[in-house]
């Protein structure tokens, strides 16, 4: 289960879109994550997914709304992955050992090409642009999870946890991608067997 990329050609749980449409939005998946959502062209999204031009602009009118509609799509498959983890889980600390795990097997994956949404905020520098508003929902909603998983484990701070937890899975999305992967994953690892042997230790210790 990816818990941040999501694999390029995978669509988010959403309204059933036109044919036309659907195109469009998958090949933006692909190409803005794979060469970055400024070096890619409309006139290339339209070769690449097959449309006409007057196409294009009858769906998404400017390219930003498709940048917005291709943000938003990551965010609900994200959501959709650890939603369905959180249901299949036996317990919370199986979870989110198994988004680090997801995190990890994510870093080593073949067109891995870092965060899409830490990538997306690096192009889109205004706090108010509505691409940054998508990115700071998704992260405020991410650390909400990871925070009530741990306050279930017992953890004595769990927004805390939850902070050093997505600080650690930026860490390891940036560094697995920009440099050493094994290094990255390690870090992560140890990182998250620390935030969790905390909630185990808290829950452990008798109650006065």
């Amino acid at each position: 289960m990816v818990v941040e990329s999501a694999p390029a050609t995978q669509r988010a749980p959403e309204v059933q879109r036109a044919p036309a449409k659907g195109r469009i939005l998958d090949t933006a998946n692909v190409l803005f994550y794979e060469d970055g959502i400024r070096n890619v062209g409309v006139d290339r999204i339209i070769s690449a997914s097959s449309v006409t031009k007057a196409t294009f602009y009858k769906h998404y009118r400017a390219k930003d709304n498709l940048i917005v509609e291709y943000i938003t799509a990551r965010h609900h498959t994200v959501r959709a992955n650890v939603e369905a983890m959180i249901a299949a889980g036996p317990d919370s600390e199986a979870v989110l050992r198994g988004f680090v795990a997801a995190v990890i097997a994510e870093i080593d994956s073949p067109g891995f090409r870092g965060c899409p949404f830490i990538n997306a905020a690096a192009e889109f520098p205004d706090a108010e642009h509505p691409v940054r508003q998508v990115v700071t929902a998704h992260r405020e909603w991410y650390v909400d999870t990871l925070s009530e998983l741990l306050r279930q484990m017992g953890h004595p701070v769990p927004g805390d946890g939850a902070d050093e937890l997505l600080l650690a899975r930026d860490g390891a999305l940036s560094g697995g991608y920009a440099g050493d992967s094994i290094a990255a994953s390690a870090a992560l690892q140890r990182i998250a067997d620390r935030v969790l042997s905390e909630a185990l230790l808290a829950e452990a210790r008798p109650a006065r």
